[in-house]
């Protein structure tokens, strides 16, 4: 017999450009506490909007990635940052997201409104010196090395 979950249906998003282990890892740990991993991958555009750069991999390719691995049952795009309106579409009962978010005034302000609707946010820790940034600064290093030889 399975084990009992915290929680029943879980909600994370993500940019999840150039996928990486700190993206499995937040994925995984999400799961190990829902029975249920609801992925919202963010549009092209929305990155676009608030990140002023173009995901390097195509939305529709990302959301490949993502829906591949096993810790996710469903993936939805993400058009916008409004995580109140997600949870009043998808009915989480808790929203999972890396702990170097904890105490910025957005979640904390979610945190409340999540709370009021019996629903939470659960940090999760987040993977040090690994990031989709991270790679891409390294990438470019090795171009223009090879460029130049």
């Amino acid at each position: 017999m399975a084990e009992q979950k915290k929680f029943k249906i879980g909600y994370t998003t993500g940019v999840f450009d150039m996928f990486h282990i700190g993206h499995l890892n937040i994925l995984k740990r999400a799961k190990e506490q829902c029975e249920y991993l609801i992925v919202g991958v963010s549009t092209d555009e929305l990155v676009m909007e608030y990140k002023q750069k173009k995901p390097v991999i195509p939305y529709e390719e990302r959301k490949t990635i993502v829906e591949s691995i096993r810790y996710v049952d469903e993936v939805v795009p993400q058009t916008d940052r409004d995580k109140i309106e997600a949870f009043k579409k998808y009915k989480f009962d808790a929203m999972f997201v890396g702990d170097d978010w904890k105490g910025d005034p957005l979640f904390e302000q979610v945190e409340k409104e999540l709370e009021r609707h019996g629903s939470k946010v659960v940090y999760l820790p987040y993977t040090k010196n690994v990031s989709s940034t991270l790679l891409k600064c390294v990438l470019d290093k090795l171009y223009k090395e090879d460029k130049n030889d």
